[in-house]
């Protein structure tokens, strides 16, 4: 709850992991597979949900900020979009059941409390041979628990039966190691 009120703050100002620009590798992503359904998981203030659904993708979005849902919202009707948005915790989304074709999380995994919980819902909700699109940063201190990504975390990932497609490695605004990956649920499940 607390951490859910952080957030909330977060959006009466301009945290910075918002930029109000749809990344480059989610545009890429855009451009080289077929318009179908996409759920955001963290979605923020919606560029993301927004940005998809210009593009004819069917989005549903998800954030357990109240603030950002509706930001979100006020987005995505001057866009003159239709999305779904849904104030939710994405380990335990009621009533989202798939299937999808994408699966995008900008910096949403790497801070879940619950990773097993959250994996076993995106695999559910995925389409065979669907992905997931994932943004983030890797911990200073790997064996810390908290936000941030460690070498735990992919085994984890891969073990949910996750197949890595790509990974592209970098830094973050922070200068921290960063990294996007695309995932694919097997064709075959």
């Amino acid at each position: 709850m607390l951490r859910r009120l952080e957030f909330d703050l977060w959006y009466l100002f301009h945290p910075p992991w918002d930029s109000g620009v749809s990344p480059p590798e989610l545009l890429e992503f855009i451009a080289t597979h077929p318009a179908g359904r996409a759920i955001d998981l963290g979605c923020g203030t919606g560029t993301n949900v927004v940005t998809l659904a210009q593009h004819g993708w069917q989005v549903t979005g998800l954030d357990y900020s109240p603030r950002a849902i509706r930001m979100a919202t006020r987005k995505a009707r001057l866009a003159g979009v239709t999305a779904t948005l849904a104030l939710c915790d994405v380990t335990r989304p009621p009533g989202i059941s798939g299937p999808f074709d994408l699966a995008l999380d900008l910096g949403c995994f790497h801070g879940v409390g619950s990773r097993p919980a959250y994996l076993s819902n995106v695999v559910r909700i995925l389409s065979p041979g669907a992905y997931w699109l994932m943004y983030g940063f890797f911990r200073d201190a790997p064996q810390e628990h908290g936000s941030g990504l460690a070498t735990e975390d992919l085994g984890l990932i891969e073990s949910h039966g996750l197949r890595l497609v790509s990974r592209r490695d970098g830094t973050d605004m922070r200068e921290r190691p960063s990294s996007w990956f695309l995932y694919q649920r097997p064709p075959s499940d």
